[in-house]
């Protein structure tokens, strides 16, 4: 304990201790400033993120508002430029909503924008999976085998609740096609799958009975 240590040693060790402070006092001021400005800046940012979100969710909002109101114009462009914006809500709604209400119809450009979403825009993973699945349905009047197959790839290849989806439409896909061995195939492996959902393994299971059973 200090009591038991001499006073001259004591003053020697406060010494060393107040020349450290000293001889780095610059040093030590400037990682104090860095940090405060990381602190603050952090706040202002995440202050900036909100007032941003606020913004583009009353853009969305007159946008849709508008169009269901009989003022349709610039419709189209006002929610491309949302879209990308990649916002993780609302640039999701604005591609559904220019595709539900068919205001582009170019599959080419649909495409472009649901690229903007999977790929430039900061999602969670599995809501980033269901825009992948959207795509994929989005396309599978049209695509070929191999190209649907590859949208929906990281969604097959990995772990995700809409894997069983996925895998049902590429079974409703071969069959529409009348390659039926091959929807077979992707119905069992939604029955064999220990995670697949719950209404689409029934379905799946109602499907084989009905439509495959020999």
């Amino acid at each position: 304990m200090d009591e038991n240590i001499p006073a001259a040693e004591i003053n020697n060790r406060n010494q060393r201790v107040k020349d450290f402070f000293i001889k780095r006092k610059k040093q030590i001021i400037t990682i104090f400033t860095i940090i405060i400005l990381i602190v603050f800046g952090y706040f202002i940012y995440q202050d900036f993120q909100k007032k941003n979100k606020i913004k583009i969710a009353d853009e969305y909002s007159e946008v849709t508002l508008d169009y269901f109101s009989g003022n349709k114009k610039n419709t189209k462009e006002k929610l491309i430029n949302i879209i990308k914006k990649k916002d993780k809500t609302y640039s999701p709604l604005s591609l559904y909503f220019l595709i539900d209400q068919d205001i582009v119809i170019e599959k080419n450009k649909i495409n472009e924008l649901f690229d903007v979403i999977i790929n430039d825009t900061n999602l969670e993973k599995e809501i980033k999976n269901l825009v992948i699945y959207k795509k994929a349905l989005f396309n599978s009047e049209f695509e070929t085998e191999n190209n649907l197959i590859k949208i929906l790839n990281p969604i097959i290849s990995s772990e995700s609740i809409w894997k069983s989806h996925a895998l049902y439409l590429m079974a409703e896909y071969f069959y529409f096609k009348n390659e039926k061995q091959k929807s077979k195939e992707f119905f069992q492996k939604i029955i064999s799958l220990e995670k697949s959902d719950p209404s689409i393994k029934k379905e799946s299971e109602k499907r084989l009975n009905r439509d495959f059973s020999e």
